[in-house]
């Protein structure tokens, strides 16, 4: 089918799920400890955190340190993966997958800096789908750099049947590129380990666009973007000049560090899931019409406990993170009876899905997939007329 997705919930007919073959590490180093800084820096959270993996220097360029995964979760991941795919045929979605990191791909390298490589597997960050259009965002993470091209073989189906294939201005990437002003003033995970001071490169430009699909809520015509740094403001102007007499964009300011899927999802038109009441301060006004549906409060036997060494990557409220698959049907963590219950009383369709380790992958099932067909189209839900 041609690419079509303009929505987060009309009936969904063709997804990208990620893979998480050959997940061995996280590199923490500036780029990674900055995007994960509202988690990896919290002391609230239900179990325990990882202290800076070695000392300040091992994460300086050209010394990185990795915090290695166990094998055993990288296997229960990849179960999980595979139930995901399976629930979603059996709903008659078809499911593409992006190649498969080679085990012998350890490491990229661009002039500016080296970079462990990460699985596609938290396949809604690097792109995003608007109506016919495929939008390759700049990557905020070095390890994630080429992320997309193991989706090119998907990409390159949609674009032979006729789909726009866009790619964003590709960053340069250097310590000096990433604006830290959020993540030095920001307080929303109490006290918070310092972000190392950025390293000169001859390579520096100032700061770059960086930015990830995930930033952004896609309601027909409208898209709402979050915004929290310079990175991600200059990416907006770019979308907002691409964009211009096709899409309507509405910024709103810090209302996460980066992602909005697990503070808010549209699960249909005029019902929204957010994390709190205090979510819609930050929408624009026609959203506060809407029906709200306030996730209830995890509960701490909903996770697996982890060991110290274990680096835990997301808050609890993950699991806000479903994919609708109609207006009507929504895939939960079965882990969740609170959410799950919830939704049912507001008359959803729950399907219930295994999904063990997200805290320790960064995401869930919004995250992981990647909704290329769906049945809707550019309508106004927003009341422009």
């Amino acid at each position: 089918m041609r690419l079509n997705s303009f929505d987060e919930w009309s009936p969904l007919k063709e997804v990208v799920v990620g893979s998480a073959v050959n997940y061995t590490s996280h590199e923490r180093e500036l780029s990674f400890d900055l995007f994960f800084h509202d988690n990896i820096t919290r002391s609230e959270w239900y179990y325990p955190r990882l202290s800076a993996a070695g000392s300040a220097d091992a994460r300086q360029p050209g010394a990185p340190g990795r915090s290695p995964i166990k094998q055993r979760y990288v296997d229960e991941l990849n179960e999980d993966i595979e139930g995901i795919v399976a629930v979603l045929e059996s709903l008659a979605v078809t499911v593409h997958r992006p190649l498969n990191v080679d085990a012998s791909t350890a490491e990229v390298r661009t002039p500016a800096w080296s970079a462990a490589v990460v699985p596609p597997l938290n396949v809604r960050d690097n792109t995003l789908i608007l109506g016919d259009e495929i939008i390759e965002t700049p990557p905020m993470i070095r390890s994630r750099y080429f992320e997309t091209q193991f989706l090119t073989p998907v990409f390159a189906e949609y674009f032979r049947q006729g789909a726009r294939w866009t790619v964003m201005p590709r960053p340069l990437m250097t310590d000096a590129s990433f604006d830290l002003s959020y993540a030095r003033t920001s307080s929303i995970g109490g006290p918070t380990e310092p972000i190392d001071d950025p390293q000169p490169s001859v390579y520096d430009v100032g700061f770059e666009m960086m930015f990830d699909g995930a930033q952004c809520l896609r309601l027909g015509r409208d898209v709402i973007v979050n915004i929290s740094t310079a990175n991600h403001a200059m990416a907006c102007d770019w979308l907002e000049r691409h964009l211009e007499g096709r899409f309507r964009i509405h910024r709103v300011h810090r209302l996460s560090d980066s992602h909005i899927d697990s503070m808010v999802l549209a699960l249909r038109p005029g019902t929204l899931l957010v994390r709190n009441k205090e979510v819609l301060d930050f929408l624009p006004e026609p959203l506060h019409s809407w029906d709200l549906i306030v996730a209830p409060p995890p509960g701490e036997n909903n996770f697996p406990r982890y060991e110290d060494d274990d680096l835990v990557l997301t808050s609890p409220f993950i699991d806000l993170n479903v994919l609708s698959v109609d207006p009507s049907s929504v895939l939960v963590n079965s882990a969740c009876p609170e959410l799950i219950r919830t939704l049912e009383q507001q008359r959803f369709t729950v399907v219930p899905v295994r999904h063990r380790h997200r805290r320790l992958f960064g995401g869930g099932f919004h995250c992981f997939t990647l909704d290329t067909v769906r049945e809707g189209g550019p309508e106004d839900y927003l009341g422009h007329g």
